[in-house]
């Protein structure tokens, strides 16, 4: 019997999957958020490991595991992907390691081979697509810093700023500056500043978002469909570089902003049939892990053994 480990490491948590030679998924397991590039090497290397010996606490004894698939967020890097690729190898045994990046594992989930793009939208956010001829481009997904529009974090950053603006009476009267304080665990939204909210506090605040939205805040509908204009934005820099003769090639939102806001998503719908009307939009119904388990699949046969992959990929501006 062989056995089968893949992982899905982003910004919010770590999950992992056992499977056997038959598709039976034996066991399922999380852990704490595995980006390298937002809580470190080390903390990533301890989520990644611990949500692994979770999910190998159900692996028969003496059965080595054939291969280790893990789709981390950040792995792109050289440094961050050798680092952990060295700690894969070393504390989780198998024949064979893939180490790629959790947009990569996404798309294998919502299209497995077939050409297409996959717009993530999470804790940060990211395009990644694959034209006819099996070239892989990406868009975004350069850190919230720099980039992660439409996100999570970019949702929490904008309300903040509306309340501000609101609270300095320069901007249009929004809930938010009522919500969000209650959400972050200060009085006033003003104290926002002192408080200096971390990362992962600004990417919860979406949901503060999403429900002043459904109460009917203006402030609120109107950074949703902001948010829904930039993930359009990102998949549609891509069709544009893999489908010039814009042949349709699907397009698949992903990612827990996509899932939790119909708001976010009728406008990331309305942005792509826009601009490019013969695409295909749809929401990603399979858990990015599962596409983990499919490359871990393939792997079985396809690269010689010990051999560790990253997919390839290049912003289109090279």
């Amino acid at each position: 019997m062989q056995y089968f480990l893949a992982m899905d490491g982003g910004g919010s948590k770590t999950t992992a999957w056992l499977m056997d030679e038959r598709h039976r998924i034996l066991a399922r397991a999380t852990a704490g958020p595995s980006n390298p590039l937002k809580v470190g090497l080390s903390k990533s290397e301890k989520h990644l490991i611990g949500a692994a010996r979770r999910a190998l606490r159900k692996l028969p004894s003496r059965h080595p595991l054939e291969v280790v698939c893990a789709g981390v967020a950040g792995a792109h890097h050289s440094s961050s992907h050798r680092k952990l690729l060295a700690a894969l190898r070393r504390r989780v045994p198998a024949r064979r390691h893939l180490l790629t990046t959790d947009a990569a594992i996404a798309l294998a989930a919502a299209l497995g081979e077939r050409p297409g793009v996959i717009v993530i939208s999470g804790t940060g956010s990211i395009a990644y697509g694959r034209s006819r001829r099996g070239q892989i481009l990406r868009s975004g997904g350069w850190g919230y810093l720099f980039s992660d529009e439409g996100s999570g974090y970019d949702l929490g950053r904008q309300a903040v700023v509306a309340a501000l603006r609101d609270f300095d009476g320069r901007g249009p009267h929004t809930r938010l500056t009522h919500d969000l304080p209650k959400a972050l665990g200060i009085r006033t939204v003003d104290q926002v500043v002192a408080a200096s909210p971390a990362p992962h506090q600004i990417s919860a605040l979406f949901r503060v978002v999403l429900e002043a939205a459904r109460r009917g805040d203006r402030v609120a509908r109107r950074l949703c469909r902001e948010a829904g204009k930039s993930l359009a934005g990102l998949a549609l820099s891509l069709l544009k570089r893999l489908d010039p003769l814009r042949k349709a090639l699907p397009v698949v939102c992903a990612g827990g902003v996509f899932h939790a806001s119909l708001s976010v998503r009728r406008s990331f719908a309305f942005h792509i049939h826009r601009e490019a009307p013969k695409s295909p939009v749809r929401l990603l119904r399979r858990m990015p892990v599962e596409g983990a388990l499919d490359l871990a699949w393939a792997a079985r046969a396809t690269w010689p053994q010990g051999r560790a992959v990253l997919r390839s990929e290049r912003h289109g501006d090279k």
